[in-house]
């Protein structure tokens, strides 16, 4: 296969989209990005197993802390912007094209939205459908990602719904 017919083969994985949701050590602000590479690995524990981009800004959050929140989201238009506004790189430079201001703009992408914190400071969204929060148990180098296993201490189901996922929105990260 050429590396184009495997890329092509990778975009046709389906995922899951979620708000993965951590709080800063030193200035206590929340933050959220967007996820996809996101499953469950055990039973008993129960534990998950995120995928974050290596100088991703929530990752480091984790690292610091320990703690995140998995927020669901669900298949209707207020999700879908939410996923639009997540989507968002932390650091503008990730978007090929921006520059100078755009570039180096830092994006607090929980401002202006309602949320609550769990006890342990992270955001969980008022929209979500669904969510959950774990503890850090291990961090694994993978490639050009870092696997987070995560030990999940709780959550609640705030609605049923479908949820959202990348056969839903047409968008994919894979390749």
């Amino acid at each position: 296969m050429f590396k184009d017919e495997i890329e092509r083969v990778m975009h046709e994985l389906p995922y899951g989209l979620y708000i993965i949701g951590s709080r800063e050590e030193t200035e206590g602000k929340v933050n959220g990005m967007m996820a996809d590479w996101l499953m469950q690995v055990s039973f008993e524990p129960r534990l998950v197993a995120v995928a974050f981009e290596g100088d991703s800004h929530t990752l480091a959050n984790v690292r610091e802390r320990s703690f995140f929140t998995v927020n669901l989201l669900s298949q209707d238009e207020e999700s879908m912007d939410l996923a639009r506004r997540f989507a968002q790189p932390y650091s503008g430079e990730k978007v090929k094209g921006r520059t100078g201001a755009e570039a180096t703009a830092f994006h607090y992408k929980l401002d202006g939205l309602p949320y609550d914190v769990t006890d342990n400071g992270c955001p969980v969204l008022a929209a979500a459908m669904a969510w959950f929060e774990c503890q850090a148990e291990e961090f694994v180098p993978l490639g050009d990602h870092i696997l987070v296993v995560g030990r999940v201490l709780g959550g609640a189901v705030v609605r049923e719904a479908e949820p959202l996922t990348s056969t839903y929105t047409g968008w994919t990260y894979s390749g």
